[in-house]
């Protein structure tokens, strides 16, 4: 499960769109990035249609989750060496 609270473009706020996590200072859920992306959209689209989350928080969005993910498989692969 991913940490957000280490990524410094969302935010939690009680009583703000359900505590979901959001690109700071938006009500936009970070997981509306990640349903658009599936989707087919690019991240210029996505910055396009939701004006007010700019490029530097959705690049920070995106490269805290690749760092996660690089993360994860370190320790699988550390754990279980070949």
């Amino acid at each position: 499960m991913t940490d957000w609270s280490k990524c410094p473009a969302v935010e939690s706020v009680p009583g703000k769109v359900s505590g979901a996590w959001v690109f700071k200072g938006t009500r936009l859920p970070v997981s509306a990035l990640f349903g658009n992306l599936e989707e087919g959209a690019t991240v210029h689209d996505f910055i396009e249609w939701f004006g007010r989350v700019d490029e530097a928080k959705v690049r920070a969005v995106l490269e805290f989750v690749v760092e996660e993910l690089d993360a994860r498989v370190a320790r699988v692969t550390h754990a279980n060496p070949v």
